[in-house]
């Protein structure tokens, strides 16, 4: 599954030639914005079936919290 994350992660962000690390802060990178946000939570909605609350959203650091939160509410 982490793959898959990683991959959908990826797509949402437009990174697909970029490599991503679990220890990342996913709002550090340079693709990241409003937009970027939202085609996000449209990718885990659609690939995990996960939906992730707004207040929860914003506490959320690294790519492996962002992974754990999707793992959690699977």
């Amino acid at each position: 599954m982490e793959n898959k994350f990683i991959e959908a992660l990826k797509e949402a962000l437009e990174m697909e030639d970029q490599e991503i690390n679990f220890d990342d802060n996913f709002r550090d990178y340079d693709t990241w914005d409003s937009l970027s946000r939202l085609s996000l939570i449209a990718v885990l909605d659609e690939e995990f079936e996960v939906q992730i609350e707004d207040a929860k959203f914003e506490k959320l650091i690294t790519v492996k919290d962002l992974y754990e939160a999707v793992v959690e509410n699977k």
